[in-house]
């Protein structure tokens, strides 16, 4: 009977996660609450993972990354990189890869690509290089990159946590690195080449014309002396605008449209289209685009100007509704329509819960975009100023980095102590100041990792790890033995990470892959760094945090992603099936 419980909860969980209708928090922390009150899992098992010492070395690694993106130091970095491989696209491609492979050995691969992804954007229209052949191959080389250290992502850190837990020696600090360069070269190696040829080039245009590449959500007002009053909907003029029309606003109501439904004054239509299309909408007479306060009667005048923002990692604009945001109070912008990789947004633009990647068209006095420049919670896309460099700042944040990792790895302290103490230090000479520290950490992705651990106990004490290691077993083991059983975890983890986080899904097959290495006499902690590192190589769409983050600034599309990352994919799971057992034998 537990058995069920679990596995129906596993399969309500992976639902919730990939449509998102409840915050995978909330979602996290109600499975630890029904666990627990079934007593499936007992309270100190619910919430030991909250305690785990791979929790505080996760948050203080977001706080030292954090550090070293305030004092502009990485900033400096990539402007100085790009400056000296402009000269050549491929060397400039090879270039950034590499730097961005390197940083998240270090760092959080998410941070890593959200720190990039604006001065990349940036600097492309400064030497007329299309972002979109650049982006894509930071988010995969951030990803890659964190293969190579134990604390190159949370993934990494949360297993070496679960499989120490479960008795076996966790991983150490360069244990991995190896098998993890080769990983990151091999990809580096695909995106020079065939991944290169495949990634789509929008050209750089005017801002007018640029928008065309992705269609933008906005609501139209139908003003009393509109002709297009009494007209059906799908015969009106709106038809020759262009516009797709989604919804009728209607007083309290929202209502999809048939070929029977006609204009009334006051509607609010919500229409997808082009913003040159969109444009046209001010130039038609009895028809006017809605936003909170439109700031002039043009889109763009010599004060007022448009450009595109998007919400970052860090934002706490994330989970708000762009009404709830209050752009206009906030940042002095008004918000004209919302892009997010190609998905039809069929709400009022202010009812919108914005999410990270997301990208707004705004409108703004040029003084408004200034002052939002250094904000930590929106992007401006358009162009790129380096933050002020700190140097002496910079310095004192990389030592204390580098310290922690020494001490790390020479055990002079434990892993957690020592990276603690450098993120407190950073904070003490005043690298970054506390409240930024607070808003650096990812307390979602802390919540998840903390709560799939309890998650992975509940399968454990309910047999339900048991009974999957064995159909694993039945159905993989006659196939091609051990081997062959690994790769049934390897794909396995590779398919749960597209609805899921990489961290979640490892959480959840290492349980089961352990019972079922110790049934078969294999290396337990072989199967489980294969599990680990397959986590971190499921490139097939665009899920995956880094991904989302480079989705609309590189106006890619989803089949971008599943027609480059899927071939890189199923090279690197035969990489990891090939070289774990060289490095680990199982």
């Amino acid at each position: 009977m537990e058995i069920a419980i679990v596995l129906t909860l596993l399969l309500i969980a992976v639902v919730l996660f990939a449509t998102e209708k409840i915050s995978i928090e909330l979602v996290t922390l109600l499975m630890l609450i029904i666990l627990a009150g079934l007593r499936i899992i007992t309270p100190e098992e619910a919430f030991a993972g909250f305690s785990s010492d791979f929790i505080i070395i996760i948050a203080s690694i977001f706080i030292l990354s954090a550090a070293l993106e305030e004092t502009g130091i990485l900033d400096f970095a990539i402007v100085s990189l790009v400056r000296l491989a402009k000269r050549s696209n491929n060397l400039m491609l090879l270039m950034v890869m590499l730097v961005t492979g390197v940083v998240s050995a270090f760092m959080n691969n998410t941070t890593v690509t959200a720190m990039f992804v604006t001065p990349l954007v940036g600097l492309s229209k400064r030497i007329n290089r299309s972002a979109s052949k650049i982006l894509m191959p930071l988010a995969y080389a951030a990803i890659l990159g964190g293969t190579c250290t134990l604390i190159g992502t949370s993934t990494n850190v949360a297993v070496s946590g679960y499989i120490a837990k479960a008795g076996l020696e966790p991983i150490g600090l360069f244990e991995i690195s190896g098998i993890g360069l080769i990983i990151f070269l091999v990809g580096v190696a695909y995106m020079m080449t065939i991944g290169q040829r495949m990634l789509p080039d929008h050209t750089d245009q005017q801002l007018a014309e640029e928008y065309k590449l992705q269609k933008y959500l906005t609501e139209v007002v139908v003003m009393p002396d509109s002709p297009l009053i009494g007209q059906l909907v799908f015969a009106s003029d709106l038809t020759s605008l262009n516009l797709r029309m989604l919804n009728i606003i209607r007083g309290k109501e929202n209502f999809l449209p048939d070929f029977r439904t006609r204009i009334h004054e006051s509607d609010i239509l919500l229409v997808e289209g082009d913003l040159g299309d969109l444009m046209k909408v001010k130039e038609t007479k009895g028809i006017e685009i809605m936003a909170d306060v439109l700031a002039e009667k043009d889109l763009e005048t010599e004060n007022i100007r448009l450009a595109e923002v998007m919400i970052t990692r860090q934002s706490n604009l994330i989970n708000r509704t762009v009404k709830e945001a209050e752009f206009l109070r906030r940042f002095g912008l008004v918000v004209l329509a919302v892009s997010r990789h190609g998905e039809s947004l069929r709400s009022k633009i202010g009812s919108i819960a914005l999410k990270m990647g997301d990208v707004l068209l705004v409108q703004g006095a040029p003084q408004r975009f200034e002052q939002v420049r250094s904000s930590n919670h929106i992007a401006i896309l358009d162009e790129f100023e380096p933050l002020l460099y700190k140097k002496r700042k910079g310095i004192i944040a990389i030592c204390c980095f580098v310290l922690a990792i020494i001490a790390g790895t020479m055990e002079l302290l434990p892993l957690s102590i020592a990276f603690l103490l450098a993120a407190v230090v950073s904070i003490l000479l005043r690298c970054i100041s506390t409240e930024k520290a607070y808003s650096a950490i990812d307390w979602r992705l802390l919540i998840l990792i903390g709560g799939m651990t309890a998650f992975g106990t509940a399968m454990e004490n309910s047999g339900a790890a048991d009974f999957l290691a064995h159909g694993i077993v039945d159905i993989m083991g006659p196939i091609g033995g051990k081997l062959g059983i690994l790769a049934g975890f390897v794909l396995l983890t590779v398919i749960l990470t597209q609805p899921m986080s990489n961290a979640a899904a490892a959480l959840v097959i290492i349980p089961v892959a352990l019972r079922a290495a110790m049934e078969v006499g294999a290396d337990p902690r072989a199967f489980a760094i294969a599990i680990m590192l397959a986590a971190s190589v499921s490139l097939v769409t665009p899920f995956e945090p880094a991904c989302i983050l480079v989705y609309s600034p590189g106006k890619y599309r989803f089949w971008d992603f599943i027609k480059i990352g899927s071939p890189l994919t199923i090279l690197l799971i035969a990489v990891i099936l090939l070289l774990v057992p060289v490095f680990w034998p199982i």
